[in-house]
């Protein structure tokens, strides 16, 4: 198993822009497709803690409105439901290593996770 994980979508080209860097850069990765495979809440829940941060901040807004999720008018729990329950809520990429993860926009922030 590599250090690190990647929670992409294949066809997303900010997650092909990632996969390219860590790959130019020989670094090994894991990939998981959360669109395909979907993620248990409690999954979500431990992304988020790795990442210091609320559902509110992983959430893709524009495709909370398609879906006709009213993200701001939900708590966090409610939130992270919808996003279970509709795995195009969660913004993407998330690089996870170890007992950190972030949200790999712009690409280049998984240095980050590779630095320390």
């Amino acid at each position: 198993m590599a250090a690190l994980t990647v929670y992409e979508v294949n066809t997303c080209t900010t997650c092909r822009k990632l996969a390219q860097l860590l790959t130019e850069r020989g670094i090994d990765f894991d990939s998981v497709e959360y669109h395909v495979t979907g993620l248990t809440e409690p999954e979500l829940r431990s992304l988020l803690a790795k990442a210091g941060a609320r559902p509110h901040d992983f959430v893709r807004a524009r495709d909370a409105n398609a879906v006709g999720v009213d993200a701001a008018a939900l708590d966090d729990d409610a939130l992270i439901s919808a996003m279970v329950a509709s795995p195009a809520l969660l913004q993407r990429p998330i690089a996870v290593r170890g007992d950190r993860a972030l949200l790999a926009r712009p690409v280049e922030r998984v240095l980050e996770l590779l630095d320390s």
